[in-house]
C-alpha cells in the first residue's frame, strides 16, 4: 500500500471516528440515568441542576465542535469557500469555548479523584486556551500560529474520540474500571498533543 492510499485510508478513518463521535451525545437524548458515564455518578450529583447543566452542555456543545472541526482543515474546500470556512469555525470556537467550560467544571468531580480530576482540568484549559488564541490569531491577521493553534485545539477536542477507543481496551487489559479511567484521564490527550506538535513542525506552521 503506497503513503498515499494509506494518508487518505487514514484520513477516513479520522473523519469517520470525528462524525460519529460527534453524533454520541445524542444517545444522551434518549438515555436514563443509568447509561454511560452516568452510571458511575452519585445521585446527588444527578439531582444537580448545574452539574447535569454543565454535562449535557459539554457533550452537546463538544459534539458539535467535534462535529464541524474536521472540515475546517481539508484545504481546497477552505480555499474555494472561504466564508464558510469563517462561519464553521465561528460555531466551532463558540462551541469548543462553552464546551471547554463545562468540561473544566466538571473535572473538578471526575470519577477516579485528583488524578482523573487533574487530567481532565488540564485538558479543558488547553483547548480553551488554544482555541482562544487561536481565534486572537486570526483576528490579528497571524495565519501561521492561527492554523497551528487551531491543529492543537482539534487535538484537545479529538480527546473525545480517542477516550472512547483507550477506555475499552484499559479497562479489559487492567480487569478494572476505576484504575482504567484515572489512566484514560491523561492518556486521551497527551499523545493527541504529540501527535499535535509533529503536524505542526512538519507544516512549518509557527507557534511563539
Amino acid at each position: 500500500m503506497s503513503q498515499t492510499v494509506r494518508n487518505k485510508v487514514a484520513w477516513v478513518v479520522f473523519v469517520f471516528l470525528a462524525i460519529g463521535i460527534g453524533l454520541y451525545p445524542l444517545i444522551y437524548i434518549f438515555a436514563t440515568e443509568d447509561f454511560g458515564l452516568l452510571m458511575n455518578k452519585s445521585n446527588e450529583l444527578l439531582a444537580s441542576t448545574l452539574w447535569k447543566t454543565a454535562f449535557y452542555g459539554h457533550i452537546s456543545f463538544g459534539g458539535l465542535a467535534l462535529l464541524v472541526g474536521w472540515s475546517q482543515f481539508v484545504k481546497k474546500w477552505r480555499s474555494k469557500h472561504l466564508k464558510w470556512h469563517r462561519n464553521i469555525g465561528k460555531v466551532y470556537v463558540l462551541s469548543a469555548l462553552i464546551s471547554g467550560l463545562c468540561g473544566v467544571y466538571l473535572g473538578f468531580f471526575a470519577t477516579g479523584g485528583i488524578v482523573s480530576s487533574l487530567g481532565f482540568i488540564s485538558l479543558g484549559v488547553i483547548w480553551l486556551f488554544t482555541t482562544l488564541r487561536a481565534y486572537i490569531a486570526v483576528k490579528n491577521k497571524d495565519l501561521s500560529l492561527h492554523q497551528g493553534l487551531m491543529i492543537y485545539s482539534y487535538a484537545a477536542c479529538f480527546a473525545a474520540v480517542t477516550l472512547r477507543i483507550w477506555l475499552p481496551l484499559l479497562t479489559i487489559i487492567f480487569g478494572e474500571f476505576l484504575l482504567a479511567y484515572k489512566i484514560v484521564a491523561w492518556l486521551c490527550w497527551l499523545p493527541n498533543m504529540v501527535f499535535a506538535y509533529f503536524w505542526v513542525q512538519r507544516k512549518g506552521l509557527t507557534i511563539d
